[in-house]
């Protein structure tokens, strides 16, 4: 199982190379994102399901399925994404536990204030806000080639 930062990064890499490759009508399967994200696709299956769920992406089945946004990428905040790949991964008690006068009145308060201030900076941005710093960074999609049905 990945861990909680982990997962939240995964989804937020699927979204967007979901955002990046697909299009209103084409969709990009799981192996493909898998590939492009250096995972495997068993490793990213239930981040993508948690996606779905949520309604952030609509998976399609067939020869020609795959995964597409559920909503315009300037619609789908980083937060949501976060949410949505964390819902069901439920912390695992794992978590070192640290305890103390100084810890609980210093230590704690402020790594909550910080996780604030980090979900109030990524409800600031959007799926469509990654794409366009994605082009500005040069990065470009695939070229489709065309099907050749010469013998």
């Amino acid at each position: 199982m990945l861990l909680r930062r982990e997962r939240a990064m995964t989804g937020i890499a699927i979204m967007l190379d979901v955002a990046f490759h697909a299009s209103r009508t084409e969709t990009v399967n799981a192996a493909d994102i898998a590939d492009r994200l250096g995972q495997a696709r068993r490793g990213i299956e239930p981040v993508l399901q948690s996606l779905s769920r949520a309604g952030l992406l609509v998976s399609v089945r067939g020869p020609r399925g795959g995964y597409r946004l559920g909503r315009p990428g300037r619609d789908i905040l980083l937060a949501e994404v976060i949410a949505a790949a964390l819902a069901e991964d439920p912390p695992t008690g794992a978590e070192v536990l640290v305890g103390g006068h100084l810890h609980n009145l210093v230590v704690k308060p402020l790594w909550m204030q910080l996780e604030q201030l980090c979900r109030d900076h990524l409800s600031q941005i959007s799926l469509a806000d990654l794409v366009k710093r994605a082009a500005a960074a040069g990065v470009r999609r695939q070229a489709l080639e065309p099907l050749n049905f010469v013998i």
